[in-house]
């Protein structure tokens, strides 16, 4: 069947098939942006609490309230020289 065939099997379809195909599509159409919207809403929502408890902590912090669990503070020991050897496995047979 080529394509000109194909078309005119389309066209000989009644109206009633044709509608419930446009309205299937519209309908699939509708579904796709209403399942993008609740994705991006629920993004929306997680972003914004994300930001609205960071921003508590900042204002938290800017007004002296009890600062939050960071790193520990930086030690002042220094590593100088650090000696290591280099180990090659062999998996292949007994070591000597």
């Amino acid at each position: 069947m080529n394509g000109k065939q194909f078309l005119e099997v389309l066209s000989r379809l009644p109206l009633r098939v044709w509608l419930q195909a446009i309205a299937g599509l519209i309908a699939f159409v509708v579904l796709a942006v209403l399942g993008f919207a609740v994705i991006a809403g629920v993004a929306a929502v997680v972003l914004v609490a994300i930001l609205v408890f960071k921003a508590r902590d900042w204002i938290r912090r800017l007004f002296g309230g009890k600062p939050v669990a960071g790193p520990p503070a930086h030690s002042e020991r220094k590593v100088i020289d650090v000696q290591y050897e280099i180990v090659d496995r062999k998996d292949n047979g007994p070591r000597s």
